[in-house]
């Protein structure tokens, strides 16, 4: 039996699984190229730093969790650099729960790029939900990487704030170096804080399981429920988080169906399905 076969067959489906769509959540890290988006992911992911510099088409990963009885399913959608076709940014945006943006230190271009990106995040989002961009909120980090460097500041430190803005509630800044793994897990701590999510998610706060014993997940979540269902309070045993393998990029179709879901049916409020992917 091949090694895939091997793999899909240990590991519970989605469907096995039983996410709601309420746990179901996307997460899409946006910058420029060569500003270190893939490096983040990969310290999300693995844990690991990655020397050569590949550029990005765009990559999508799939993580599982179980947390307090219940599965979580996280996508992770690192996107291009350049991204040729703005239909396809705009699709990531609509899909998108939680955003980090990403810009180095030492390039301000890329810094104008971050500014870009989060007006067209809020014009986008206040389009699907039916609000001001004023008062739309989105949880959304913006991170100046490359801390570890010693070079010259092309962005001063007054005009992130202005990006930023004042309430660290809707927006928060780090300064971050994914080569030396440095503010990562408190940016990520924060984002997740921002979506009402669980705090485990981040990467140094739940046990990292290999594939071979993913089923663990099944089965926590199985006891977590039975917990539940007999007045427990669910498992308070320590959280896992697994990295699907194979994961694939959901089609276009399958991506507007996600975006009806999360809008209509899975908890995020009863917003309409009003944009347009154009």
């Amino acid at each position: 039996m091949k090694l895939a076969a091997m793999i899909k067959k240990m590991c519970p489906s989605e469907a096995e699984l039983s996410i709601p769509a309420k746990n179901c959540y996307r997460m899409v890290i946006l910058g420029s190229s060569k500003v270190g988006k893939t490096a983040i992911v990969s310290r999300f992911l693995t844990g690991r730093f990655e020397e050569q510099y590949t550029p990005t088409i765009e990559d999508f990963h799939r993580k599982f969790y179980s947390i307090r009885g219940e599965v979580y399913q996280l996508d992770i959608l690192d996107t291009s650099g350049n991204h040729p076709f703005p239909a396809m940014r705009r699709l990531s945006i609509l899909t998108g729960d939680v955003f980090i943006l990403v810009f180095s230190l030492d390039n301000r271009d890329s810094f104008e790029e971050v500014q870009r990106l989060k007006q067209q995040i809020l014009e986008t989002k206040s389009c699907l939900k039916n609000k001001t961009k004023e008062n739309i909120e989105v949880p959304l980090v913006i991170c100046g990487n490359k801390g570890d460097r010693d070079f010259y500041r092309e962005v001063q430190p007054r005009e992130i704030e202005q990006l930023v803005g004042g309430d660290p509630k809707k927006c928060a800044y780090f300064e971050i170096s994914a080569k030396r793994n440095s503010s990562l897990d408190q940016m990520f701590q924060a984002l997740f804080a921002m979506a009402k999510l669980p705090s485990e998610m981040s990467p140094d706060l739940h046990r990292k399981v290999s594939v071979q014993y993913c089923d663990i997940l099944h089965k926590k979540a199985l006891k977590g429920k039975k917990l539940l269902k007999e007045g427990g309070r669910g498992s308070t045993e320590e959280a896992y988080g697994i990295v699907a393998p194979f994961a694939r990029r959901p089609s276009v179709h399958s991506d507007l169906m996600y975006i009806r879901e999360k809008a209509i049916g899975g908890g995020h409020g009863k917003e309409k399905d009003r944009c347009v992917i154009s």
